[in-house]
């Protein structure tokens, strides 16, 4: 299982830890952020696999910012993938 620790930029949340096993994404934590949204995101991608999350996820924006904590969440995934 690897566990991957970001964190987000733009946002309120001020970090995401997420498990992913086998390309699937097992767990996801916010801390921070607007606690009904981000859990409601981080049950929606449990047991999605990496890339269905970022394809779903990428480019969401919150308000005016260029970005949202499930746009970060998405960004977190990508880079973990590249890093392997």
């Amino acid at each position: 299982m690897e566990k991957i620790t970001y964190t987000p930029s733009g946002v309120c949340s001020r970090m995401i830890e997420i498990e992913v096993e086998d390309g699937i994404v097992r767990h996801v934590d916010f801390t921070g952020g607007c606690a009904g949204n981000t859990q409601g995101v981080a049950r929606l991608v449990e047991g999605m696999s990496v890339d269905e999350a970022i394809k779903r996820l990428s480019g969401i924006r919150c308000g005016f910012k260029a970005t949202s904590c499930p746009d970060q969440l998405a960004r977190a995934l990508a880079s973990a993938k590249k890093a392997n």
